[in-house]
C-alpha cells in the first residue's frame, strides 16, 4: 500500500531547509504522498530513504515508453484527474490500425499517409504517433511479414496485437530491440507469457473485461516485478469504456490503488464503422483518459481536429504558450517597412505573423513579453500598457532599423494611442490597426500605398 504523508515525513531529513521548494519537510511529504511532486526535489534524502520511498514517489499513473529513438513516445506519469488541478503530463498517442490481411497496396498507402501526415501549429509539430498491427489473419508468417514491412518503411513505434500465444511470444523476442507494445496478456495466457515479458523487456497490454480481471493480472505481474504495462479494459462499447477510463483514473489518483495505476489503450476504431463518429468518440477519450487511442484511418479531415484538440488539452494551464520576445522580420523588411506590435502569446503571434506573411508586405513585427498572455488579457492585467510598451520599443533596437517612426497597435487596444505616443515621444506616431487578424493583409496594403 502507498505510504501516507506522515510515513514519508518520518523518512525525510526534517531540516525544513526549503531546498525542495516547500516551506517544511511535512508539506513536502504531503505533496509527495499525493503524487504532486517528485522525491528528487529533496537533495538531502538518504539512499536508504530513497529505497523505502521508491513506491510512494512514483506518480499515481506509471510511465510507459514505447518505441526507440526520436520517434518513441511516453504515456502515463499522470498525477491528477482534472487538468486544472495541475496539468496533464504525457499527451495521448494516436495509432492507426492496419490488419495483416489487408492487401499490399492498402498497407503501403496507409503507411505513406502516416509518414506524411504532419502539421505545424503554434510552434509544435502535430503527427500520428504509432501503427497498430492486428493479426487478423491468424497466420504467424503473414503477421511477421507485414510487421517487418512496417518497421522497414515507417519509423513510428508499433503496437502488435494477436490472440495467438506463440505469435505474442515470438513478437516480443523477435522485435524487442524496437520496443513495441505487445497486446496482450489475459487471465487465460498469463502463465505462458509472464516469462517472455521478463525476458523481452517490452511493454505489454493487460486485457480484461472488468476491474476484477485487471486487478488480478496487474497484481500477479507486480508480484513478478513487472510494471511496464498498459491497461485495456471493457467490452468495446462507448458507455462502458468511457466509465472504465474515468474509474481507472480516479482509483489511481484518489484511492492510490497501484493495481489500476497504469496508462490505458482504447479502440474507437472497433466501436463504430463511421469515420466521423469514430473521430467524435476518440475526442472523448482524449480528455477522459485514453493514453493510446487507436483509429481506423489517417484521413486528414478525421485526424487534424483530434491533433489540435489534444494540443489544447495537454497545454499546461499554468504555463501559457509563449514565443521569444524580439523583433521578427517578415517578408524581408527594409527601413521603410511598417512596424507592428503584439504580445508573445503563441497563438496570437502565429496568427498575426501568418496574416502579415500572406499580405506579402515586408514588415517588422515587435513581439513583447507579457508572460504569454493575449493582447486583451495582458492589457487588463497591466502588462500591455503605454509605459511598458514604450520601454520595450525603445530597448528593442527597432529605431535603428527604420526611417519612419510609426507603430501599428492592435485595434482592440485603440485607447492606448494617445498616451502611448506621449510615452514614446521623439517623433513617434501610433497607428491603430484592425481589430481582427483577418483584416491585417488589407490594412497593410492600404497603409503601404498611402505612404
Amino acid at each position: 500500500m502507498p505510504l501516507s504523508g506522515l510515513d514519508i515525513f518520518k523518512l525525510l531529513p526534517k531540516t525544513n531547509c526549503k531546498d525542495c521548494g516547500f516551506p517544511t519537510c511535512l508539506a513536502f511529504a504531503m505533496q509527495l504522498a499525493a503524487g504532486k511532486t517528485e522525491l528528487e526535489k529533496c537533495p538531502h534524502v538518504s539512499e536508504q530513504a530513497k529505497e523505502a520511498l521508491a513506491e510512494a514517489s512514483q506518480p499515481p499513473v506509471l510511465k510507459v515508453e514505447i518505441g526507440v529513438g526520436d520517434n518513441s513516445f511516453k504515456v502515463g506519469e499522470e498525477t491528477v484527474v482534472y487538468r486544472h488541478d495541475r496539468t496533464f503530463v504525457n499527451q495521448n498517442a494516436f495509432a492507426i490500425a492496419i490488419n495483416d490481411d489487408d492487401n499490399s497496396e492498402k498497407i503501403d498507402e496507409t503507411i505513406n499517409k502516416i509518414n506524411n501526415l504532419k502539421y505545424e501549429r503554434v510552434g509544435q509539430v502535430l503527427e500520428i504517433n504509432a501503427v497498430c498491427l492486428k493479426n487478423n489473419s491468424g497466420n504467424k508468417e503473414n503477421f511477421f511479414n507485414v510487421a517487418e514491412k512496417i518497421f522497414g518503411s515507417c519509423k513510428k513505434p508499433i503496437i502488435l496485437v494477436s490472440e495467438n500465444i506463440e505469435v505474442l511470444k515470438e513478437s516480443a523476442l523477435k522485435f524487442k530491440e524496437k520496443n513495441p507494445l505487445i497486446h496482450g496478456i489475459t487471465t487465460k495466457n498469463y502463465e505462458q507469457l509472464k516469462q517472455v515479458v521478463k525476458d523481452s523487456g517490452c511493454p505489454f497490454v493487460v486485457r480484461g473485461k472488468d476491474f476484477d480481471e485487471i486487478a488480478e493480472l496487474t497484481s500477479n505481474l507486480r508480484n513478478d516485478g513487472i510494471k511496464n504495462l498498459i491497461i485495456d479494459i471493457g467490452t468495446r462499447n462507448l458507455k462502458g469504456d468511457f466509465y472504465n477510463q474515468i474509474m481507472l483514473r480516479r482509483a489511481a489518483v484518489y484511492k492510490k490503488n497501484r493495481l489500476f495505476g497504469y496508462p490505458t489503450i482504447v479502440f474507437p476504431n472497433e466501436l463504430t464503422s463511421d469515420p466521423l463518429k469514430e473521430t467524435l468518440i476518440a475526442s472523448i477519450f482524449v480528455a477522459k483518459y485514453g493514453s493510446i487511442i487507436v483509429l481506423s484511418n489517417p484521413r486528414p479531415e478525421n485526424i487534424f481536429p483530434l491533433l489540435v484538440y489534444r494540443q489544447n488539452i495537454y497545454t499546461d494551464p499554468r504555463k501559457p504558450m509563449a514565443v521569444e520576445q524580439k523583433i521578427y522580420e517578415i517578408n524581408n523588411p527594409d527601413s521603410s517597412s511598417p512596424v507592428l506590435i503584439t504580445t508573445n502569446f503563441s497563438l496570437t503571434y502565429f496568427i498575426i505573423s501568418g496574416e502579415v506573411e500572406s499580405s506579402k508586405v515586408p514588415s517588422w513585427l515587435l513581439v513583447m513579453d507579457v508572460e504569454g498572455q493575449s493582447v486583451l488579457t495582458a492589457w487588463a492585467a497591466g502588462k500591455f500598457v503605454p509605459e511598458m510598451i514604450a520601454n520595450f520599443v525603445k530597448k528593442s533596437g527597432i529605431e535603428e532599423k527604420i526611417s519612419r517612426k510609426e507603430l501599428i497597435v492592435p485595434g482592440y487596444v485603440s485607447q492606448l494611442q494617445g498616451e502611448l505616443e506621449e510615452e514614446l515621444g521623439n517623433g513617434w506616431k501610433v497607428i491603430v490597426g484592425p481589430r481582427e487578424a483577418g483584416d491585417v493583409p488589407k490594412f497593410l496594403k492600404a497603409y503601404v500605398s498611402s505612404n
